[in-house]
């Protein structure tokens, strides 16, 4: 969701899982959502952990890391350089996504 007064993002993380062609809200197999995300460059990204386990935002080279997420906790970072971010769950590390930061 965009908000139109900061050029802010906000990601949610919790948990989601595919049953049959819907997705469904459910207590395990925790992602990140959207898995990419394409924003213009000084677009802030604001995580929140709406699961009820800690989650913890992190770059894949150590770029940028969050402390570990309880429910309702936000983590934010401003992307300013053109390029692809990937990033993961340093506790869940099946939990990926990715950012696409355009000029």
């Amino acid at each position: 969701m965009q908000d139109n007064k900061d050029d802010s993002i906000l990601w949610k993380a919790y948990p989601r899982v595919r049953c049959s062609r819907q997705l469904c809200a459910t207590a395990c197999d925790g992602s990140f959502d959207p898995p990419v995300l394409t924003m213009k460059a000084g677009t802030t990204v604001t995580w929140v952990n709406n699961d009820d386990i800690p989650h913890l935002v992190s770059e894949k080279d150590g770029k940028f890391r969050s402390s570990a997420l309880d429910t309702g906790d936000k983590f934010s970072q401003t992307f300013s350089t053109a390029g692809t971010v990937e990033y993961f769950c340093a506790i869940h590390p099946h939990m990926t996504g990715k950012i696409v930061v355009e000029p």
